[in-house]
């Protein structure tokens, strides 16, 4: 199945050459850009932090980006794209195996991710695609295989919890020619003699407050028809973290870099900190060390036995790069002057 080729480097602006440095950079620079926060127009900001979310899922993994790197100069056909014959999908599953690329007969909407980046890096998995004929010895009743897909979940989705519009286009058995491909010994006109049609499903997911990256939401029955009588398989989708311009995320607690003029932390000050809830003051002490972690306690992600983690205000001191003539007699006249020796 040909699926629209994603170039992830045009997506972030940066060239094919460029270092993780760049890369990262670009990133965090659109990031803040295209925050459905703090953009004006949220819709189309939404689906361009969508984009670039996904491109810095890929290229900011070098694993990642070595095997996108792989797929060479069919990157090119655009629309008409085709993995490379032999080419493998090289997502990192629970046993850490590589699994061999195959087509899948679902194409997901809504997820935040798309059909190129769940068939070559994400979880989605399915039966490979044909004419659905299935083993005539197997039971007349056989439940449906589970099928697993990624869905891009916000950080404040995480902390406040939301309702995602999710649609599911699938292949099923063609009502008119009940899946022969043809009438009355001519090709079906409903299905091309292809045996199947598509049909598009809606679901509204739950996204809990608290959930966790990589936890699994189920939907009961929207996986695989079953053979015969049996029961249909299971949707899982797959909870993964948007990259967030300002936050790392380590379990229930969230990091964030604080960049601090010399001064500041040398005198102490007060600043103005971001939080999922809201603008905080904090005291950074006198002396404030680069590296050193203050906390800001029950302001990071919401636990699932209740209570909240909390947010690790990390300082950076950063020197000026440029000064002016009167800066520098400053500078030279602490030299002088300060009794401080960082060697000592």
């Amino acid at each position: 199945m040909a699926v629209e080729f994603k170039d992830y480097y045009k997506s972030l602006g940066v060239e094919r050459t460029a270092s993780e440095e760049e890369i990262r950079k670009a990133f965090r620079k659109l990031a803040r850009q295209y925050h459905p926060d703090v953009a004006k127009d949220k819709k189309s900001a939404e689906e361009k932090f969508k984009e670039i979310n996904e491109a810095y899922e890929v290229l900011g993994d070098p694993e990642k980006r070595k095997h996108y790197d792989e797929l060479g100069s069919n990157w090119k056909r655009g629309a008409e794209f085709r993995a490379p014959p032999g080419w493998e999908r090289r997502a990192r599953r629970s046993d850490g195996d590589a699994e061999p690329f195959m087509d899948s007969e679902f194409q997901f909407g809504g997820t935040g991710f798309s059909d190129f980046f769940e068939q070559f890096f994400g979880s989605m998995s399915g039966r490979q695609s044909g004419s659905g004929f299935r083993d005539r010895f197997q039971e007349h009743s056989q439940r449906g295989q589970d099928v697993e897909a990624d869905i891009l979940v916000t950080l404040e989705e995480a902390f406040n919890g939301s309702i995602r519009p999710v649609s599911l286009r699938r292949n099923v058995t063609c009502e008119r020619c009940g899946g022969s491909g043809e009438v009355n010994d001519r090709p079906c006109a409903q299905c091309g003699g292809s045996g199947q049609t598509s049909r598009l499903e809606n679901y509204q997911v739950k996204i809990p407050a608290g959930v966790r990256g990589g936890q699994q939401l189920r939907l009961a029955g929207r996986g695989e028809a079953g053979a015969g009588r049996g029961p249909a398989g299971d949707l899982f989708l797959r909870v993964r973290f948007a990259k967030h311009p300002d936050y790392r995320i380590e379990g229930d607690d969230l990091y964030f870099d604080l960049d601090l003029a010399p001064w500041e932390a040398v005198l102490g000050t007060q600043v103005s900190v971001p939080t999922l809830g809201g603008r905080v003051n904090i005291k950074i002490p006198a002396g404030a060390q680069n590296g050193q972690k203050l906390r800001v306690r029950s302001q990071g992600l919401p636990k699932g036995g209740g209570g909240r983690g909390d947010l690790y205000v990390v300082l950076r001191v950063q020197v000026p790069t440029r000064v002016s003539e009167s800066e520098r007699t400053l500078w030279e006249r602490l030299a002088r002057e300060s009794r401080f020796n960082p060697r000592d």
